[in-house]
């Protein structure tokens, strides 16, 4: 009686044993016909949700691309975007539009390589510069997987007026929607240089928690 109890138990073992590895073989062939395809989340290439739910939430923006030029606007491809970052102007009182035409005048003066995928103005208006798919002079060797965002501010001290600060939380979540981020992937320029960049949410770490709960918050929302 003991040997058939055994014999059964054994058999059993040897079933579930081959169905494991079956379903293991099985499991291995879906995920590498997802990496040779570029599903998620093995692909490396540029990927963004689109329709008219995504569409339904952009916030309102002047779209005013560069030229495409070597100092400002290579054209070159963005991979996967793994995050958003935030930088500010470092020159108090210009507009969202005034730092996007110098950005475009970098094409004649050669002065420095530099721009934005976005600009938020003093008033909260968005401008947008570069399309996302393409890369920006902006995060240094994080430029082939972020989106950057330039924000404007009136004093020297880099804080932001109301409609300034709304604006970049409504970008940034939208941005995070977008991109299947979330405020965890939302950075500043000095966390990948160590720049005073932007330079109220650096010297104020406590403003910049709070800049990405709010971010947080909106995309709870949407």
């Amino acid at each position: 009686m003991r040997r058939r109890r055994k014999k059964r138990f054994y058999r059993r073992m040897q079933l579930y044993m081959r169905v494991g590895v079956l379903l293991l073989f099985l499991l291995m062939i879906v995920f590498a016909g997802m990496k040779l395809f570029g599903a998620e989340p093995f692909t490396q290439q540029y990927v963004e949700r689109t329709g008219e739910e995504i569409d339904a939430l952009r916030p309102k923006m002047e779209v005013a691309l560069l030229t495409e030029n070597p100092y400002s606007r290579p054209g070159d491809s963005v991979s996967k975007i793994r995050g958003i970052v935030i930088h500010y102007t470092a020159n108090p009182g210009s507009t969202a539009m005034q730092n996007r035409n110098y950005f475009e005048g970098l094409k004649d003066s050669h002065e420095t390589k530099a721009s934005s995928h976005f600009i938020v103005g003093l008033e909260g208006e968005i401008v947008q510069c570069i399309p996302t798919w393409e890369v920006a002079y902006a995060s240094n060797e994080r430029n082939s997987d972020t989106i950057s965002i330039e924000t404007c501010h009136r004093s020297a001290d880099g804080s932001y007026t109301e409609e300034t600060y709304q604006s970049m939380v409504e970008l940034t979540a939208w941005l995070c929607k977008k991109f299947d981020l979330t405020e965890k992937d939302v950075i500043r320029h000095y966390d990948v240089t160590g720049k005073i960049c932007p330079k109220y949410f650096v010297e104020h770490e406590d403003v910049w928690d709070d800049f990405k709960q709010d971010v947080g918050k909106r995309l709870e929302s949407m």
